[in-house]
């Protein structure tokens, strides 16, 4: 069996149907294009051995036609081994852990004014320093930093919702909800201690409102659900799968590496599927990570979104995030999505 990879992304294109590759069309574009490099002499030996030839590199950019997302990949990147962190750094980190306020949140943070949501394995604190007026931070009652099962996923999200529900009946105008979790320092948490964020605002936040502002374009053009045609694109190339009720993406155009979309009609239908993309992490050695939850206006029905994205090795001193990000618009990813849905593919599936 040929193991797939991005730079056979025209090949698969080739073997689709007439009707799904016009689908694929319309909402990806791509190039493949060789990059040539020529090595001194006295590098050719460790460059063979790391390597093998790689004097000229298929260079494979793919761009979302509908929302402007383009993501560039270079096969020779992703042959780059990914390592577990040793164990004695684990030990660190659980020691951590169990320091600071968030050790004790019921008396070394801040309540809402309409107090705290107490769940099984989370409990909310106001945040201390605001992102936004209605801000709280849900934080994780057990010091292990490492939450991989499902009943813990799925008490954030309940405890999430539930504080969206309380909020809104102090401030009726807010009613655009958005879960934020950053793992670690190198996806910009402050404490180690693990928590997440919720906010919820009357202004929808830009990227989310923009998402929504392409389903309704594409719903008025195509006469089709945007999110339901990604999944179906997603699918026909490889990088789909459904576990529970929930749709399952390698992402074709990732922010960074490893980026796993998750669209579901329920946020109770998010937890299994966010488990188990956070059990493959650690299964491969992704040491912190970015996830985030678009959501429909409180009281509306709509989809639920989960976005979750590798935040690189918890010792680099080297930014994942540099000037082709910040001002290209374009992220340059060394994960290939098809090496990540195998592993995907083996968590979710029997």
């Amino acid at each position: 069996m040929v193991r797939l990879e991005i730079t056979r992304l025209p090949g698969i294109m080739q073997e689709l149907a007439p009707d799904m590759e016009e689908l694929v069309g319309r909402i990806y574009s791509w190039y493949v294009e060789p990059g040539h490099l020529v090595f001194p002499d006295p590098m050719l030996e460790w460059v063979r051995e790391k390597y093998g030839d790689i004097e000229t590199q298929q260079i494979v950019r793919v761009t979302n036609n509908q929302t402007g997302e383009s993501t560039l990949f270079n096969s020779v990147r992703a042959r780059r081994p990914v390592l577990t962190p040793r164990a004695e750094e684990t030990r660190d980190l659980r020691a951590l852990s169990g320091e600071g306020p968030f050790a004790n949140p019921l008396e070394e943070t801040p309540a809402d004014t309409f107090g705290r949501i107490d769940g099984d394995y989370w409990v909310t604190a106001s945040n201390i320093a605001k992102y936004d007026y209605l801000h709280a931070v849900i934080i994780a009652k057990e010091d292990d930093p490492y939450v991989t099962s499902e009943p813990q996923v799925a008490d954030m999200i309940s405890v999430a919702v539930r504080w969206c529900q309380d909020a809104n009946r102090t401030n009726p105008r807010a009613i655009y909800p958005f879960i934020l979790w950053n793992f670690l320092w190198r996806a910009g948490a402050s404490i180690v201690h693990n928590h997440a964020q919720v906010l919820l605002t009357h202004l929808p936040y830009a990227a989310p409102a923009r998402l929504e502002r392409v389903r309704e374009e594409y719903r008025c053009r195509y006469g089709s659900e945007y999110y339901d045609d990604l999944f179906t694109v997603h699918t026909a190339v490889g990088l789909g799968l459904v576990y529970k009720n929930a749709r399952v993406m390698a992402h074709l155009t990732p922010r960074k590496e490893h980026e796993v979309a998750i669209i579901t009609e329920s946020p109770h239908d998010l937890a299994g599927a966010l488990a188990k993309v956070l059990e493959c992490y650690r299964n491969i050695g992704v040491q912190s990570y970015n996830a985030a939850v678009y959501m429909p206006p409180l009281g509306e029905e709509g989809h639920y979104v989960a976005w979750v994205v590798d935040r690189g090795d918890l010792h680099s001193r080297t930014s994942d995030i540099g000037g082709m990000e910040v001002y290209a618009g374009t992220p340059v990813v060394s994960s290939d999505p098809f090496r990540l849905m195998e592993h995907l593919t083996a968590a979710m599936l029997p």
